[in-house]
């Protein structure tokens, strides 16, 4: 052990203790600055990636689950609305709509060769006028058809106060089967202005040597197509591209009506005539193409409708009816025929009736013995039921509004009042607001709406 006195001795040249050697300091370059930060950025990063990873894993869990939920709610949408499209498209599907027209045939030949012998042309013929300035050169027909659309020839054969038989038929199939639109006007109202002289007071009396009966307009429709013999018309189809109706419908049409109104002077059809004339009015309310004529098919039912006595409407009304009744489809063209049977006199009211009343009894097979019997019929529908069909239920209760209260019910068919209320009540308050099926809520509104104008009454 060293002695501490010689560690005192200050004097002495001897190093008390050899000092520690000296470390050098180590020199950090800049590219060890840089390695080192790198490395502490690549932790970072590589920490940074982990929870990303981690967080997108458990975003990709939840995302999934939306996604499955998202899926589900939107089948679910979509399962909703096809349903409410089914529901939609099945009312919207039952429109009325019969073809009552086929293939056209060949129409008759409109040349006269009678027409040169006419009373009218040959006083024109033999004119002084005609002889100087040669106003007629051939054979007449240009001259009487140049007469006929200026309207003179009606206004020529007033005069005289006759019309020739020749004259007659040429301007009869040109009305019917000219496919000359200002020839055919032209006819059509000249037959107009021929037959409303019959009813105007004062006019010289016409006479006319030849008048299209009922079977000349009847050979037009069926030149035009028209089906009288078909006992389903709605599923005729047409072979070929010359389907009717022809244009000269138009023209057969006011043709009828003006025809309809002489009956006061001159009977021009038989009765059964009439009432058949009346059927083919109702089946081209039916056909789509005649939309634009509805107007004047109105003006002339209403004309065959005053075209009877009062005699014979109430029992021709009954045949028209039961004869539309086995006819027409048990569909909505058997309401679109009660809808066409508008008028406010007592005529049209009794015929809208009746028509109603004969096809409701049809679409029960005629298995009803009376009006008690049908209406029990209709009582005895359960509306409840998961197979009741609701678009017959609807048929059902248009029909019978129409034939109870077309025609209003006199105190001794009081009974019929009580059992239409019953079965309004039925329809109104036995179907479910939440009930979807087709049809259900027209049956539910409409019973309701009539239980109410029946009420306040």
């Amino acid at each position: 052990m060293m002695d501490f006195d010689n560690l005192l001795d200050f004097e002495s040249d001897e190093p008390v203790l050899n000092p520690p050697p000296k470390k050098r300091k180590k020199v950090i370059g800049l590219d060890d600055l840089l390695t080192d930060f790198y490395k502490e950025e690549g932790k970072l990063v590589e920490k940074a990636a982990r929870k990303a990873k981690a967080k997108a894993r458990r975003n990709n869990d939840s995302d999934e689950e939306d996604e499955h939920r998202e899926a589900s709610l939107c089948q679910l949408v979509d399962t909703c609305e096809n349903q409410i499209i089914e529901i939609g498209g099945k009312e919207d599907s039952f429109l009325w709509g019969i073809c009552v027209f086929g293939d056209q045939r060949t129409p008759p030949p409109l040349a006269f060769p009678e027409l040169k012998s006419c009373t009218v042309l040959q006083s024109f013929m033999n004119n002084k006028l005609n002889s100087e300035f040669e106003i007629c050169t051939d054979n007449g027909d240009t001259l009487l058809e140049g007469l006929l659309v200026n309207g003179w020839l009606s206004k020529v054969v007033l005069a005289r106060g006759h019309v020739e038989k020749s004259v007659a038929m040429w301007t009869f199939n040109l009305m019917a089967y000219s496919s000359n639109e200002e020839l055919r006007t032209s006819a059509c109202d000249f037959w107009c202005a021929i037959l409303s002289s019959k009813n105007e007071v004062g006019l010289q009396h016409v006479k006319i040597d030849w008048f299209p009966s009922y079977s000349e307009l009847k050979l037009a429709l069926e030149n035009y197509g028209f089906l009288f013999n078909s006992s389903n018309m709605e599923y005729v189809h047409s072979s070929s591209g010359h389907q009717g109706p022809a244009q000269n419908i138009r023209a057969w049409i006011k043709y009828a009506t003006a025809s309809c109104q002489v009956r006061s002077k001159t009977a021009i059809y038989l009765t059964s005539e009439a009432e058949e004339l009346m059927e083919v009015i109702i089946y081209l309310f039916l056909d789509r193409q005649l939309q634009g004529l509805f107007v004047l098919l109105h003006e002339c039912m209403q004309s065959a409708i005053s075209y009877f006595t009062d005699n014979e409407w109430e029992s021709s009304c009954e045949k028209i009816a039961k004869s539309l009744a086995r006819r027409i489809p048990k569909d909505v063209n058997c309401l679109r025929i009660v809808e066409c049977i508008s008028g406010a006199n007592s005529r049209s009211k009794l015929f809208r009736s009746v028509v109603a009343y004969q096809i409701l009894h049809s679409c029960f097979d005629y298995k009803a013995q009376d009006e008690v019997e049908i209406l029990n019929l209709l009582i005895s529908i359960n509306v409840k039921d998961k197979n009741c069909d609701f678009f017959k239920v609807y048929v059902y209760l248009v029909l019978t509004e129409n034939w109870l209260l077309s025609n209003q019910l006199s105190e001794d068919k009081q009974v019929l009042n009580e059992m239409w209320l019953l079965y309004l009540r039925n329809c109104s308050c036995l179907i479910a607001s939440t009930d979807l099926r087709s049809f259900a809520s027209k049956v539910r509104n409409k019973a309701a709406y009539l239980l109410q104008g029946t009420v306040t009454q």
